[in-house]
């Protein structure tokens, strides 16, 4: 076997020409920079629409309780 057909385990159904054009490395900076990803439960997603919404309740809660929080906190 030629090593070419070796390391080739791309599946039959791909078409190899609509792959061509990729960016290697496109989202480097952003991973690069950390997430912090919490999934919510159903029941608490419905009533929030979005990140914002959420970031300001939990930064009114944080208030309440006497704590800080800073928007610009990294």
């Amino acid at each position: 076997m030629k090593k070419a057909e070796l390391n080739d385990d791309l599946r039959p159904e791909y078409d190899v020409t609509q792959l061509k054009g990729g960016v290697r490395g496109k989202y480097i900076d952003r991973l690069k920079q950390g997430t912090n990803i919490i999934r919510l439960e159903q029941d608490v997603a419905k009533v929030f629409k979005n990140d914002r919404d959420v970031n300001e309740a939990l930064r009114t809660l944080i208030r309440l309780h006497g704590g800080t929080a800073n928007k610009n906190a990294a």
